[in-house]
């Protein structure tokens, strides 16, 4: 894992190998590219609440960090302990800000994004940014910071209809090193809400337990481990 400022961490399964394309190849590939220092500026990914937008900034962080000083902020959690905890980001050289509808409309932020965005600019650094509108369709306290929002790169995620989250799944278990059946996948996703952070949390949960016992994910061994009827 990467240690993050704050004491903000990433789990493992926040790479670009686990983010499923699907419709959303064009997003992955500029991800890629800001992770790599190829993109300044403003990024902007959107999308609903289950599109991955989470992923995708905690992926480009991920593979940032490798090679440059990078950081990830869900401000959703952080807005909270107030502006001050964006003192000393212009530091690093990628920042991912995620949920930034928890700021946006409030100006002591939005000044304080848009100084983090131009010393950003100056020194050929990136700032990701994710949250479910678009910058047009927020109401911004500082209309010259939705400008060069909106100005910046704008990527649409589209949430994964129901083959691409069994293609989604069958990939996170591959790469936890085992074989999800197809028979179990659409059980699961007719069982449990169709959002996929949900669904990998179970399937972690799952794959854990049928480690320890030694077991086959078939639908009886989830129904004991979930204590379904």
């Amino acid at each position: 894992m990467h240690q993050l400022p704050l004491g903000i961490r990433l789990p493992d399964r926040a790479v670009f190998a686990s983010f499923l394309p699907a419709r959303n190849r064009e997003a992955l590939e500029h991800a890629r590219r800001a992770a790599a220092g190829e993109v300044v500026g403003a990024t902007w990914i959107c999308g609903t609440a289950s599109a991955g937008k989470t992923h995708l900034l905690q992926a480009t962080c991920s593979q940032a960090a490798e090679s440059r000083r990078a950081g990830y902020f869900p401000l959703a959690e952080l807005a909270k302990l107030g502006v001050d905890v964006l003192e000393g980001l212009p530091q690093l050289e990628c920042v991912c800000l995620d949920d930034l509808e928890a700021v946006v409309g409030r100006l002591e932020w939005e000044k304080a994004i848009f100084g983090l965005l131009r010393e950003l600019e100056d020194c050929g650094g990136a700032l990701i940014m994710a949250a479910r509108p678009p910058p047009a369709l927020l109401g911004w306290a500082l209309p010259d910071l939705g400008s060069r929002c909106a100005a910046g790169a704008v990527l649409q995620l589209r949430a994964l209809d129901e083959a691409e989250q069994q293609q989604a799944l069958q990939l996170r278990a591959r790469l936890r090193g085992f074989e999800l059946p197809e028979e179990t996948s659409r059980w699961l996703q007719r069982r449990f809400p169709r959002d996929m952070s949900r669904l990998y949390g179970l399937l972690d949960t799952l794959d854990e337990a049928a480690l320890a016992a030694q077991r086959r994910l078939t639908v009886p061994f989830i129904r004991e481990v979930l204590r379904l009827t």
